[in-house]
């Protein structure tokens, strides 16, 4: 990308405290999530439920954020991605800090399942509008940078799960955790927004045959072949991350057999490669564009996730595992950009390919778990390895605007 001029007056320094509030934005959500996460044991005590319970309580996490997202776009063209932002930045942590007190106050499954409904459908629609803010953000500055939006939400994971071991390790209740959690989502967030400009600044240089103006116009950003083909590469890649979060430290155990203290080794060795991979990124988006940068990634996580598949060593799988987040790094945060091209289409689009990416958390876990039950864990990871080449196949279709023939 080449600078360009700066839209509506702005100046540099407001550009880049601009960027500023957007990784605030991306931190504070890392954080809010994982530190909830990391407290599930705890909740599942508190509350004296069994195994099937916790998994419907994880499921309002699903059912809110499926609502978040198909009201996205719709919200986001009438009211602008900055007011969605700071509204899920009041919601988000409301929902968190009522399932707190529904755990820690009268063990009240019911309150919680409604706070994580809440903080669900908030998480996913700040979700869509921070990545198309993200999105605009990095074509005014003139360079990629989404995933290093994308490396700040996980060093936003890295800090709640601290947290949520550090409230364990010293006893603190949960409802007193979800509050101060609540507080820094609130404040932060807030915060980070107020440093954002809103997308529609792009706008008014964009062609006049706006596509996405009524509810079904924006629906039908659905039927465009180039969605569904950037979903197919943010689905993949997705799933090759997700995958690794939810399934990682226990397929090292069991199909490689270490013990559980290397398992969570491995997965912070994971969690390392991505990050590395999204801030090292950048300067190779720069260089060579997106499509060969996501189709080496594609190989990079072929080559990592099948030496974790089919070769017994344990050290081989480790560097497996190397190559493997780092193929899968790239992968979302290239989709919001390259789904958020056309400004006119960008919120409609975006919403869509988040969705579809987001199915990868929703299904994968149980997908996974199944054939996990049933043939394995390295072998259930075959379907992983076939979605990542279907992303890999699908990359041409995130091609930069410059460089797309007419009918694309």
């Amino acid at each position: 990308m080449t600078t360009p001029p700066y839209p509506a007056g702005l100046t540099r320094h407001q550009v880049l405290a601009w960027r500023n509030g957007v990784f605030a934005v991306f931190a504070i959500c890392g954080v809010g999530i994982a530190s909830w996460m990391a407290r599930m044991p705890a909740v599942k005590d508190a509350l004296d439920v069994n195994t099937a319970q916790i998994g419907v309580l994880i499921f309002s996490i699903a059912v809110g954020s499926i609502t978040g997202l198909l009201a996205s776009s719709h919200l986001i063209d009438r009211f602008g991605s900055r007011p969605i932002m700071a509204s899920c930045l009041v919601a988000a942590p409301l929902g968190l800090a009522v399932a707190g007190f529904g755990v820690s106050v009268g063990q009240l499954y019911w309150v919680v399942f409604a706070g994580l409904t809440i903080f669900g459908c908030g998480m996913a629609m700040c979700d869509v509008a921070m990545n198309l803010n993200g999105a605009i953000n990095e074509r005014v500055l003139g360079r990629t940078i989404m995933p290093v939006f994308h490396a700040f939400f996980s060093f936003g994971t890295m800090i709640g799960a601290g947290i949520g071991a550090l409230a364990e390790l010293v006893a603190v209740p949960i409802v007193v955790q979800a509050a101060i959690v609540s507080t820094l989502m609130l404040i932060i967030g807030l915060l980070g927004v107020r440093a954002t400009r809103s997308e529609r600044i792009m706008q008014a240089d964009a062609p006049d045959d706006d596509h996405s103006t009524t509810w079904r116009q924006r629906l039908g950003i659905w039927r465009d072949p180039r969605t569904l083909l950037i979903g197919v590469i943010v689905l993949g890649m997705a799933f090759a991350e997700g995958s690794a979060n939810d399934w990682l430290s226990l397929t090292m155990v069991e199909g490689h057999g270490v013990d559980k203290p290397t398992g969570a080794v491995v997965f912070g060795v994971f969690v390392t490669a991505m990050t590395v991979g999204r801030l090292g990124g950048v300067r190779l988006l720069d260089r060579f564009g997106r499509v060969p940068v996501l189709q080496a990634s594609a190989v990079l996580a072929i080559v990592g996730l099948s030496a974790v598949i089919f070769v017994p060593n344990p050290w081989v799988a480790v560097g497996g595992v190397v190559l493997w987040g780092l193929g899968a790094a790239l992968g979302f945060p290239t989709g919001m950009s390259a789904a958020a091209d056309d400004p006119k289409t960008a919120a409609a689009r975006v919403s869509a390919v988040a969705t579809i990416g987001y199915l990868a958390f929703l299904v994968g876990p149980p997908v996974i778990g199944f054939l996990g039950e049933q043939i394995g864990l390295l072998h259930a990871l075959l379907v992983v390895l076939g979605l990542i080449v279907a992303a890999g196949l699908a990359s041409p279709a995130a091609r930069e605007p410059h460089l797309r023939s007419p009918r694309q």
